[in-house]
């Protein structure tokens, strides 16, 4: 992972071949700051009308711009951060929302994990379990949403740590954050999209006669999802404004979505659930030696947990967002706060036609275990005489995953090409590129194949695959909380707010932030059977451990020796 021939200097500079590792060179010494070419350098800057001082890449106090034309102010703030303007600057605060609030995507989360939930505490667990969550994951929010004001660059977590942790511990801070934050959205993706080609085979088998119908193997399943992800990748390769389209349109999608189903599943079901069992009934019988009520709803709080994830997006799309500074945090929160209350909603019109848990949750039935979906087409089959609504039903939810991969694609190439501008990963030249639309295209296709070849393990084991949702879960809320812990232990005194800010709060939410993530990490490394063995063996302390230790080894191997951080690609005094 070593920095090519020419790349730019780093924000502490990096070490000359004479003067060693962790000296610091003369002045006269110092590589000149090497500009990659792009034709916003060639914009001709408007003056700006007032200044204030502000906090420079290196920490010294700098002219901020605070009125004028909002397009020079975002892009005077992204020089003070120390880079150039290269993507194009076109969404509002509205398409920003839309591209987190896409890939939250209750109807992904909570229809492709409803199992877990329903086999580990059951309606309990799900509907009042969802709420504890929410308050937490909220802190969590609130605390980036701050960050995100103050930093406001595509690469996000990973920059905020090196900016928040201390000189010292910077390079190391930013290399871990980044590290975990984009394996973590790679398996978000194959997470995403691998459930899309199993909903797909679902439905597919319902519709061609349930537990007598085509059962696709797992070879055409992978099949399936190659070409979602394909189909992904070419609409990523879109201009931005055709992405902001999509991301609108996942919006309203999901929103629809849950309009039409919440109204529509309870009216047409001869049998529901009653409000006390929705809220009250807690399900042990889960099959798998777990007796324990507290560990049982432990472990089924993994449903609520993934089912919110991704929010990241908005910091990462804010070098292409307008007014970015007020625009990503406000993005970053409405989108939690909407999907916790349109989740929460979904969540209870689905659990009102659960009726026979073990039944539902039986490989034997029509839809093979998917309770959702045996759910969804026997409250139609029951009603009509066939469950065709019910395959319409899952077919909104399909095409809402589908959405939210597009979104997924999306926050993983701004995060590559960040990370890869800052020559931390392998040939970061290459991935560093932008087309002439002004898309990191090569780094899209690079997330393509990443996705793909992590979902090669389900042909191994299913158990293996699994893992894949554990650090989609794990991994991100992992770099999510490592800027939050800088911010308020190294940083707490020094932190310079943005525009958006929590006030004398901020330290207190903060805390409430990195508690919950300690608290899930270790929760969700717990064994999920007992006894233990290696069909249902909990892979997620070997995937995420394994992420930390890999990062650490190329760190003490390799990367500290060029490694200091995030990169200026820009002279911050022009």
């Amino acid at each position: 992972m070593s920095p090519t021939e020419g790349e730019p200097t780093s924000l502490a500079t990096r070490a000359t071949p004479d003067s060693g590792p962790g000296q610091q060179p003369k002045a006269s010494e110092a590589p000149a700051l090497r500009r990659r070419p792009h034709q916003s350098s060639r914009r001709k800057r408007k003056p700006m009308k007032q200044r204030k001082h502000g906090r420079s890449i290196d920490g010294s106090v700098v002219a901020v711009a605070v009125a004028g034309d909002t397009a020079d102010a975002d892009e005077d703030r992204l020089h003070q951060l120390g880079y150039k303007q290269e993507l194009k600057r076109g969404l509002s605060v509205v398409s920003n929302f839309a591209f987190s609030f896409s890939i939250i995507s209750v109807l992904t989360g909570v229809t492709s994990t409803y199992n877990t939930g329903l086999r580990y505490g059951g309606p309990a667990s799900m509907t009042l379990g969802w709420l504890v969550v929410a308050s937490f994951n909220g802190c969590v929010a609130l605390s980036m949403a701050e960050i995100c004001s103050a930093y406001p660059t595509s690469g996000g977590l990973y920059y905020w740590s090196a900016k928040l942790a201390g000189k010292k511990w910077a390079p190391l801070a930013s290399w871990i954050t980044g590290w975990f934050n984009i394996v973590g959205q790679w398996a978000t993706t194959t997470s995403v999209d691998f459930s899309l080609a199993q909903l797909i085979q679902v439905i597919i088998l319902l519709a061609t006669g349930g537990a007598n119908g085509y059962l696709a193997s797992k070879y055409v399943i992978l099949a399936i999802y190659g070409f979602i992800l394909l189909l992904h990748g070419l609409i990523n390769s879109l201009p931005i404004h055709w992405l902001s389209w999509f991301g609108q349109l996942g919006v309203f999608w999901n929103v629809a979505g849950v309009f039409v189903l919440v109204i529509l599943i309870p009216s047409v079901a001869k049998e529901r659930a009653s409000t006390k069992f929705i809220f009250t009934h807690f399900n042990t019988d889960n099959g798998v030696g777990i007796h324990s009520k507290p560990y049982i709803l432990a472990v089924g709080l993994l449903m609520s947990q993934y089912s919110m994830i991704g929010y990241d997006t908005s910091a990462h799309m804010t070098e292409e967002t307008k007014n970015a500074d007020k625009s990503g945090p406000i993005g970053l929160i409405t989108a939690v706060a909407l999907s916790s209350i349109f989740g929460w909603i979904y969540l209870v019109a689905l659990t009102s036609i659960v009726t026979d848990i073990p039944y539902l949750l039986s490989t034997d039935n029509d839809a093979g275990g998917y309770a959702i979906a045996q759910a969804l087409y026997t409250t139609f089959h029951s009603r009509y005489g066939s469950g065709t609504g019910g395959l319409v039903c899952l077919g909104v939810v399909a095409i809402a995953i589908f959405l939210c991969g597009v979104a997924c694609i999306t926050s993983n190439s701004r995060m590559g090409y960040a990370f890869s501008r800052d020559g931390a990963m392998p040939y970061s030249h290459v991935w560093y590129r932008v087309s002439k639309h002004e898309v990191p295209l090569n780094v899209v296709w690079l997330s393509v194949f990443v996705a793909f070849a992590m979902a090669l393990t389900s042909l191994g084991s299913q158990v293996a695959f699994q893992a894949m949702v554990s650090i989609a879960t794990l991994g991100l809320y992992i770099s999510y909380a490592l800027p939050i812990f800088f911010r308020v232990t190294t940083a707490r005194k020094s932190f310079v707010p943005g525009p958006f800010h929590l006030g004398r709060y901020g330290v207190v939410i903060g805390w409430a932030a990195v508690l919950w993530v300690a608290f899930v990490t270790v929760l969700f490394s717990l064994p999920v059977a007992y006894p233990i063995a290696k069909d249902d063996f909990n892979y997620t302390p070997v995937a995420v451990g394994g992420v930390l230790l890999l990062s650490i080894v190329a760190w003490v191997f390799h990367a500290r020796f060029w490694f200091r951080g995030p990169i200026i690609n820009i002279n911050v005094d022009t």
